[in-house]
């Protein structure tokens, strides 16, 4: 298809209330005041709160939200059409709605004739009164009113003029926007746009735009999003990350792009554009969940270049194999090392890290990540380790330390308790130091006694945390005779970086990623130079 001329589309994040459905997500109500904050920065437009008086925290976090200032954004609560029994001014759910500070209402209501039949229980006629009274109690008590028909696809297929009349309702009690919805996640792009498009056509000029919320059911939440909008659509619904029941809603992150750098929408301020990496990986942060590497746009992964052909041709003209500039949504290109690693690789590499390398040193750094990594290291995982590498190849490593030994006691008692203990002896410049400290394993004993010998002459030492552990067998046929690689994930609290570990002893090889971790942090580096992977603030996105 032919790029769409430049328009309009809003966002409409429902992170906060369809995104907590999903397995394990739960947040406080301040969690959710930062998730709010961060989606106004990015530039969202619309951000759904959830039903203000569905439980106490719901209450809590609309009393917090009417005293934030927001600078883009427009809360919207979120609610379901009058019950069946009574009278829309007499409904308690609706009367929370119109009550509470939000300017916009979000109503959800019934489209397809199987759930009034199995679920509400109640005629097509009473079905439409109840799409009307809501919205129109609503509208006249002063709310923008935003429309969701529940299961609007299944509907159209099954009664497309049953569920154009739950539509029309809404539109004349004053609705200013009717989202189609997806719920089930069952539609492919075909069927959403011809969809979307016939119901544009019929709402044209009556004074209501068109939305779309779509599931990831069937992988699609992101395309069908898009062909709605390419039908007419003008809002779109989703969830930062892709948050919600099941497989998830339409990601936002990933529709975000697609709309505003390759279809010519106006979504958010392009400035704004540049937060997208740093909110997706904030927001996850918020959520207790680790950034999927793989994610498009956002994710470590997203710009990677692993192949030595394929890190040429990016190093020649990044268009060559990326299909948009990283930095344009606050992403960066990595060159991941391997076995596979060429000489563009290894100078890309050293350049960022303010390394000077001559020929023979390319040549070396190549044939000891070969040979390394036949041994079991992986050097794309553990960028501060390579690093380290191509220094002693440059002749610019400089020692943290001389160790002389290290020992490890780990004593399990009678009545249950393990006590580990570790003594370090080594040589910081021409200071001896021997230093002996407890810790819950041996890796945390010895990480204690290093820091409490080197931090005396390097202070800063004490900066370095560490992150993550990860553990793993290589060859597993060998029991406990095989080789095993440590990863350790580490940070300054403005970097991170990882180092590695191989040997078939487990401590030694833990021993290796520590003393890695601790000296990448060291080393001196020119002015200008990346010293590691920046840590994904929002601010500085």
């Amino acid at each position: 298809m032919s790029k769409v001329p430049a328009s309009r589309v809003h966002l409409y994040d429902t992170t906060l209330r369809d995104g907590m459905q999903g397995q394990g997500m739960s947040l406080s109500a301040t969690e959710k005041v930062r998730v709010v904050e961060a989606l106004d920065r990015l530039g969202v437009q619309m951000i759904e709160a959830g039903f203000p008086d569905s439980n106490p925290k719901d209450l809590e976090l609309f009393e917090l939200l009417a005293s934030v200032p927001l600078e883009q954004a427009t809360i919207a609560a979120f609610g379901m059409t009058r019950r069946r029994d009574r009278e829309a001014a007499e409904d308690p759910g609706l009367a929370a709605l119109v009550g509470c500070f939000a300017p916009v209402v979000t109503l959800v209501g019934k489209t397809w004739a199987l759930h009034l039949e199995v679920v509400t229980k109640v005629s097509r006629d009473e079905n439409l009164a109840m799409i009307a009274d809501s919205v129109r109690f609503c509208a006249e008590s002063g709310k923008r009113v935003v429309y969701d028909p529940e299961h609007f696809f299944d509907g159209w297929r099954d009664d497309f003029g049953y569920a154009m009349a739950c539509l029309d309702a809404a539109v004349d009690a004053g609705a200013e926007n009717v989202t189609l919805c997806d719920t089930n996640g069952s539609s492919l792009p075909h069927e959403i746009e011809e969809g979307a498009a016939a119901v544009v056509a019929a709402l044209e000029g009556r004074g209501a735009s068109v939305g779309i919320h779509t599931h990831n059911d069937a992988e699609c939440g992101v395309a069908n999003s898009i062909a709605a909008v390419r039908a007419g659509a003008t809002l779109v619904q989703g969830t930062i990350n892709g948050y919600g029941e099941r497989t998830g809603n339409a990601n936002l992150v990933s529709i975000l792009p697609a709309l505003q750098l390759k279809l010519g929408y106006d979504c958010v301020p392009p400035d704004r554009l540049r937060l997208l990496t740093g909110t997706a990986h904030l927001i996850d942060e918020i959520c207790n969940l680790a950034p999927d590497p793989s994610q498009p746009y956002v994710g470590r992964n997203a710009f990677a270049h692993k192949g030595g052909m394929h890190a040429a041709g990016v190093e020649a003209d990044a268009r060559t194999f990326e299909h948009m500039d990283p930095r344009d949504v606050g992403n960066e290109r990595e060159i991941l090392i391997s076995e596979l690693a060429g000489r563009g690789s290894v100078m890309s590499r050293a350049a960022r890290a303010g390394i000077e390398l001559d020929e023979d040193a390319v040549r070396r750094s190549i044939q000891q990540v070969k040979e390394r990594e036949h041994r079991g290291y992986s050097y794309e995982a553990a960028d501060a380790s390579f690093e380290l590498l191509l220094r002693r190849e440059a002749g610019t490593y400089e020692s943290l330390f001389r160790l002389e030994s290290f020992r490890v006691i780990t004593e399990k008692r009678a009545d249950g308790r393990v006590e580990t203990e570790a003594t370090i002896k080594l040589w910081v410049g021409d200071e001896r130091y021997t230093r002996t400290a407890e810790g819950n394993g041996p890796v945390n004993a010895l990480d204690r006694a290093l820091r409490a010998a080197i931090t005396e002459q390097h202070p800063e030492i004490a900066e370095v945390e560490l992150t993550n552990f990860k553990v793993r067998i290589l060859d597993e046929h060998h029991g406990t005779a095989s080789v095993t690689r440590v990863l350790l994930d580490s940070s300054d609290g403005a970097h991170d970086w990882s180092s590695i570990g191989v040997s078939e002893n487990v401590i030694e090889a833990s021993w290796e990623a520590l003393v890695d971790s601790l000296e990448y942090a060291f080393q001196p580096r020119a002015e200008g130079a990346a010293s590691a992977e920046p840590a994904g603030a929002v601010g500085d996105a």
